[in-house]
């Protein structure tokens, strides 16, 4: 009997070990829904501050407000202004077009990378990873696990590799919050709070969590941060969710994501309390802007409406969802639904200054921060430009950037030289008619001559732009394009002036025009200050193809270290 007993204890263990086994996937998820959930407070209003115009300005001498606005993985074929739009062009986008043609159309314009977090780091500082060591995009310690256990990796069965966690992600002990912008890279709103700007932040920041490296300690008066990812709560009678089972990133975020907001005011102690947006977080954020204009419309201010739309996960408004019609996969409708949410928000704005008889002396930007991702499983999104998210081809950081400033732009201005996010500082403190940070080196140029057609080109060393996430470098220099994955010792050599969707590969016909490429890579990261911390997962992202369609052998992808 006793025998007996023990076959059955032991048989019974290896049934529940194997159950956990074959729906460890589930337990993960399980896990990670019902644990490190922060508790949300209702809804606080926000008194954004407002104030006379700096006494030492001269009549007639105030500087002009800036406005950028600045969406999350939109692909540059969602909007319409370049005879593209969602679900082929059946969702168009009237208010980032009247935008865009009011002013000035980069029709060369690229990301700062390719991801979120090292983007926005160059957004705010002008300078490379190779100088700040921003690389990676920052992830909680429990993501990269997460998702190297619940992503099946059928993949490695036609010969691609794995996603895998690295571990030294964990092992150099610096917690999630931490991972941010060093206040001594001197972000832009730290320059412009010198030429007597008020600087405002709302929505996605993404550059730390901690006290040192927040909005607010890095130049910012006001900020409105998004603390965690929900556009509205999952239950929300007037939300539409689309959830993405084919994709392990939406997983996480679905198990994880919270729908709260924190706000911070410069001087005030750091008490980061969460609460609940006021609404659906693009419409949020776009009240609150509003209300941040109509506070300061008496002095310079900058705003950076930083939204977090389109990224998933993928929730629209019923309305929006209603208004779109009857566009199939149901993703792609409720993905429609929120970039025409973004474009309303683009609109509210605009006809706030208007409103205000602020618009002449103001300057709005509007870009995205990389490229749609193929994640999200729609394949039309940054048509008609090879790649995703998580890729230097074209599509992965190929953006829209558009400028409006009547004061100094044409409307109707199309300017096709290159130009990056990392543009950006230098352009501003231009345009404040202040100066770069002092003490250190600023990558990017002042394009607002080329904006304003008092200038043909900009001058670059090497007439480059670079690109980095690892041991995954990218450069474009003149017409030429390299990028150098070290992982599978793989290089891609395109001229873009004749093949500008990177469809033929040259490394092999130009050797010399790849070694003079490959030349300048190298002499870029040859001083090349070391990331900040590692990066906690990598894995091959498919050049051609979204998540949803199946692997070949015949597949090219690059490695991407995040």
């Amino acid at each position: 009997m006793v025998r007996k007993t023990i076959l059955i204890v032991f048989v019974g263990a290896l049934f529940i070990i194997a159950l956990a086994w074959f729906n460890r996937t589930s337990i993960f998820l399980f896990i990670a829904y019902n644990t490190g959930k922060v508790d949300v407070a209702e809804n606080q209003e926000i008194n954004w501050e407002s104030g006379p115009a700096p006494a030492n300005l001269e009549p007639g001498a105030t500087p002009p407000n800036i406005v950028f606005i600045l969406a999350d993985d939109l692909g540059i074929n969602d909007i319409s202004t370049f005879g593209g739009g969602v679900a082929n062009g059946r969702v168009q986008t009237p208010h980032i077009d009247r935008l865009a043609a009011d002013g000035a159309i980069f029709s060369t314009a690229y990301a700062g990378g390719a991801t979120c977090a090292p983007s926005r780091a160059m957004l705010m500082t002008g300078r490379y990873p190779a100088r700040t060591g921003y690389e990676f995009t920052p992830a909680p310690d429990s993501m990269g696990p997460l998702i190297a256990r619940v992503t099946p990796n059928t993949q490695v069965e036609y010969g691609l590799p794995p996603l895998v966690h690295n571990p030294a992600h964990e092992e150099v002990g610096i917690e999630f919050w931490d991972k941010g912008l060093p206040p001594e890279e001197g972000a832009i709103a730290g320059v412009l709070k010198q030429a007597g700007y008020h600087n405002v932040h709302i929505g996605k920041w993404h550059l730390g969590r901690s006290a040192p490296s927040r909005a607010v300690s890095q130049g910012f008066d006001e900020s409105l941060m998004m603390a965690s990812g929900l556009f509205l709560k999952e239950d929300d009678p007037n939300g539409v969710n689309a959830k993405l089972d084919f994709d392990p990133l939406d997983k996480f975020i679905w198990a994880r994501m919270q729908f709260a907001a924190d706000f911070d005011r410069k001087g005030d102690e750091l008490i980061e309390e969460w609460f609940e947006p006021g609404g659906y977080l693009t419409d949020y954020y776009t009240d609150e802007a509003l209300k941040a204009i109509e506070a300061n419309k008496n002095r310079p201010f900058f705003l950076y409406l930083a939204h977090w739309g389109p990224h998933t996960p993928l929730q629209a408004t019923r309305e929006d969802y209603e208004a779109v019609g009857d566009i199939e996969p149901h993703r792609l409708r409720v993905y429609a639904a929120m970039v025409r949410a973004i474009d309303r928000s683009v609109g509210r704005v605009v006809q706030k200054l208007e409103q205000e008889g602020l618009s002449d002396n103001t300057i709005i930007i509007f870009s995205s921060d990389n490229g749609g991702a193929g994640y999200v499983g729609l394949t039309d999104l940054n048509q008609p430009y090879r790649g995703w998210k998580s890729s230097f081809f074209e599509g992965g950081i190929r953006v829209p950037f558009f400028v409006k400033w009547p004061e100094r732009i044409k409307p109707g201005t199309v300017i096709d030289e290159p130009v990056s996010h990392v543009d950006l500082l230098p352009t501003l403190t231009a345009v404040a008619g202040t100066s770069d940070p002092a003490g250190v080196a600023i990558d990017g140029k002042n394009i607002l001559p080329l904006a304003a057609g008092e200038a043909s080109s900009v001058e670059r060393a090497n007439d480059a732009l670079y690109w980095s996430s690892g041991f995954y470098k990218t450069v474009r220099a003149g017409d030429w394009k390299l990028q150098v994955d070290e992982r599978q010792n793989k290089r891609w050599l395109f001229n873009l002036a004749e093949d500008p969707t990177e469809r033929t590969d040259l490394s092999r016909e130009r050797p010399g025009k790849l070694k003079e490429l490959q030349s300048l890579i190298d002499r870029h990261w040859q001083t090349a200050t070391s990331p900040l911390y590692p990066h906690a997962m990598e894995w091959p992202v498919r050049i051609d193809k979204t998540n949803t369609e199946p692997f070949e052998r015949t597949d090219e992808y690059v490695t991407w270290a995040n």
